[in-house]
């Protein structure tokens, strides 16, 4: 049985360094893909047990799962705008914290409050450079068409999305300035704002401007964000299967399919029943072009699975639901389990343990 196994301590380390970075601003602990691939609802339990209590999803099915688990007091913020009346009707009786990204997604939601003669709440999202939704910076007046002609609304928040690039990307400030003009312009109109949130993880970590009243921490929690040496993060996750078959091959004997190789020597090999299919060798694109080619060359030369308390390489290329491993010299047979490296986001096929 293939076992995807979750580190509670590892967990519990990183939002440490999370709330320290967040310096006392509100965390929402973002619980998209199923949180993170580690399951959206034990890992929502464990950061409940952490004192994280509010929550944000990008899908009405992550929100009704929190609410049917138990979460019934927590604020779950819905980062993703819909007119979509079914999904509006779900939020509302679901009591998410929709997001309002237009004029014609603010104008669905009162419509839909104002028929049920309630008041459904919301935080404006704006769009600073990412391109993904929320009212442009060019066109203010849209914004506070939303403040003032929403009756139905209580807007009780404000975001925006920033780039993860680098630490100190002058792109990333150029963001946060246009977000504040906006917040300018709102509190000149005589509005409140709410809650203010830019950082995600990446800038939570490395950026102390955009921390405002609230941070979002998602890939963060696992370390599987974007990372750098002095992060203090730790990486959450690892596959474990039992080895299939144990042989010896001769040499010059073939080995894969797409690109085969060919064995120098006599060498002894162990078949581990997970390949690409379940997530074993796939990486979040964070590159493009030749470097990114580059990348994924270096990492499948480094790939290894550990055997007991000894690594052993990866051999040739990783296939579709298998890989071969080199165990010439480690003392291994058919049953014995092999750790490995594997982000959660991508694991298929796999019983999760939190350990």
């Amino acid at each position: 049985m293939r076992k995807l196994v979750i580190e509670k301590a590892a967990v519990k380390h990183n939002l440490s360094v999370i709330k320290e970075k967040a310096a006392g601003a509100a965390i929402y602990g973002v619980l998209a893909g199923d949180g993170g691939g580690a399951g959206i609802v034990p890992m929502a339990r464990l950061l409940r047990a952490e004192g994280i209590g509010r929550f944000a999803v990008y899908e009405v099915g992550e929100a009704k799962k929190l609410r049917d688990a138990g979460f019934v007091d927590e604020e779950i913020l819905m980062l993703r705008s819909t007119t979509d009346r079914e999904e509006l009707e779900q939020l509302v009786d679901l009591s998410v914290v929709c997001t309002i990204s237009s004029v014609d997604t603010g104008l669905a939601l009162n419509a839909l409050a104002e028929n049920r003669a309630t008041v459904a709440c919301a935080h404006i999202q704006v769009d600073t450079g990412m391109g993904f939704g929320g009212f442009l910076v060019s066109e203010p007046e849209k914004i506070l068409l939303a403040y003032r002609s929403l009756p139905n609304v209580a807007l009780e928040g404000i975001y925006t999305q920033l780039h993860a690039m680098k630490v100190g990307d002058p792109e990333c400030a150029h963001q946060l300035d246009q977000f504040h003009q906006v917040l300018d312009t709102i509190h000149a109109a005589g509005f409140e704002t709410g809650t203010v949130h830019a950082a995600g993880s990446f800038a939570l970590l490395h950026n102390d401007s955009a921390r405002l009243d609230g941070v979002r921490a998602g890939s963060a929690i696992l370390g599987r964000c974007r990372r750098t040496r002095d992060d203090r993060l730790k990486t959450v996750g690892y596959g474990e299967a039992p080895l299939a078959e144990v042989r010896w091959l001769p040499k010059g004997h073939s080995l894969g399919t797409d690109r085969p190789i060919v064995l120098k020597k006599p060498t002894r090999v162990a078949v581990l029943p997970v390949g690409y299919q379940n997530g074993f060798g796939v990486v979040r694109p964070r590159e493009t072009g030749l470097r990114a080619l580059w990348l994924q060359w270096r990492r499948s030369k480094k790939r290894t699975v550990r055997i007991g308390d000894q690594r052993v390489k990866v051999l040739g290329p990783v296939g579709a639901t298998e890989i071969l491993l080199n165990v010439t010299n480690v003392k291994c047979s058919a049953g014995d389990l092999a750790a490995f490296d594997i982000d959660p986001i991508f694991a298929k096929g796999f019983t999760r343990e939190f350990r």
